[in-house]
């Protein structure tokens, strides 16, 4: 099995472990992501769940996102917060932010750091909007080894 396959199936069986996590806490539902990283520039999908209120109105929403191309794949699984509020215009927005754990393989022909993958610390800070009752577009600002930008809808 090569280091995609073994990613991508780890990936999912931790996103299954979170998705249990999730419905312990009240989950409120689940549902799927994509969209466009830079820094690494990746496609990227991905599945959630977000729980009810945890801490007043404070929500559980943890995700597991790949991104592939810029000759990597990135695997990052999220334990992020999310803090929702709604606008004078009734427009419903949200605030957060959390912890990743962040694999990144790399696939390169040669040199030091040809075919090998590393396990690194991230952190995220993200805005959304609910553009429907089931539907959001959000932008995730990265630190340390997340990608700095992504800009997804689910």
């Amino acid at each position: 099995m090569n280091n995609t396959a073994k990613l991508v199936s780890w990936g999912l069986l931790v996103s299954v472990a979170i998705l249990m996590t999730g419905s312990r806490v009240q989950a409120e539902g689940v549902g799927i992501r994509a969209g466009l990283s830079a820094d690494p520039d990746q496609f990227y999908f991905g599945v959630h769940a977000e729980s009810g209120p945890v801490i007043d109105v404070i929500r559980f929403r943890p995700n597991f996102e790949a991104g592939f191309g810029d000759n990597r794949t990135v695997v990052t699984l999220n334990g992020e917060l999310i803090y929702p509020f709604e606008l004078r215009n009734g427009t419903g927005m949200y605030v957060g932010g959390g912890p990743s754990i962040v694999i990144i393989s790399r696939h390169r022909a040669n040199g030091p750091n040809a075919n090998n993958t590393d396990v690194e610390p991230g952190f995220n800070f993200l805005v959304g909007v609910n553009l429907t009752e089931s539907a959001f577009a959000e932008l995730k600002v990265g630190l340390i080894d997340s990608p700095e930008v992504k800009v997804g809808f689910g």
